[in-house]
């Protein structure tokens, strides 16, 4: 017997749908995370589109949300809801409405303006989320929507600086380079202007990895702590940054804000 389908919400606005969103999953919250199906129609900003909308959340009988600034739009989604006998909720109107009525004005009717005022904010939170996904070599598929790659051996501070960069904005991804391996045939096909090595010394890493290996409580892992493995793995390394023609960064003696610094003044030099 087949599992019954997720019920569908449409998230109808004039501007992104992101806050309509959020308020939608906080009160989901109450209901124990419930397997509901959320689909945002941004930026309708037409009568027309209104009423589109409706048409499309009639035919999988979804429960339509919606945020709309102009008369125009909201009335012509409400109307066309009723007409459909379709379930629509409208966030932002009665707000609109009790704001105006105490300050005795009447609303700009300005789409999109939070997002305006918060973009700074909602690029950030973009960029860490596609840092978080691009870790360590994951989704290598999408590591042409970076803003940023940085490649590198073990422990030479390529998530953290990710991380750093994320928190300015910055879509950062990276890419281990294993010695004995070719790079991943996605990072080759990645703009190479976006690619930044990271390197250190040897006794710089020995020490990152000694204490690495310490907190993992005395696992078997000689050979990630063998000073010969490891100058061999940097020496692969810089020898793949020089073949490739990817700027080199030596971390060795940088903090991680330091090391965040310089890529981003090489990627504008690029």
């Amino acid at each position: 017997m087949s599992s019954p389908k997720a019920p569908r919400i449409v998230i109808v606005s004039d501007g992104t749908g992101r806050t309509c969103e959020q308020v939608i999953k906080a009160a989901l919250l109450q209901f124990g995370r419930p397997p509901v199906q959320m689909v945002r129609k941004p930026n309708v900003r037409t009568a027309t589109e209104a009423r589109m909308a409706v048409d499309e959340a009639r035919e999988d009988s979804s429960l339509i949300f919606y945020t709309l600034v102009s008369d125009e739009t909201r009335t012509a989604l409400k109307a066309a809801a009723e007409e459909h006998m379709i379930p629509a909720v409208d966030v932002l109107g009665p707000v609109l409405f009790a704001i105006a009525t105490l300050l005795k004005a009447s609303p700009q009717a300005i789409p999109n303006l939070l997002y305006e005022l918060e973009k700074g904010h909602i690029k950030r939170i973009d960029a860490v989320d596609f840092t978080l996904e691009h870790d360590d070599g994951a989704r290598l598929s999408e590591l042409s929507e970076a803003d940023v790659i940085l490649v590198g051996v073990s422990r030479v501070s390529k998530s953290a600086t990710c991380f750093v960069l994320a928190c300015q904005g910055i879509r950062a991804a990276n890419v281990p380079l294993i010695l004995g391996l070719e790079p991943p045939r996605e990072l080759l096909r990645a703009n190479s202007k976006k690619i930044i090595g990271l390197t250190a010394s040897v006794e710089r890493l020995l020490s990152i990895r000694q204490a690495r290996v310490k907190s993992l409580r005395g696992l078997p892992l000689n050979e990630y702590v063998d000073a010969r493995r490891i100058a061999n793995e940097l020496k692969y390394a810089t020898d793949l940054m020089i073949h490739y023609g990817w700027p080199m960064i030596d971390v060795s003696h940088k903090a991680v804000e330091e090391v965040a610094k310089e890529v981003l003044r090489v990627l504008r030099s690029s």
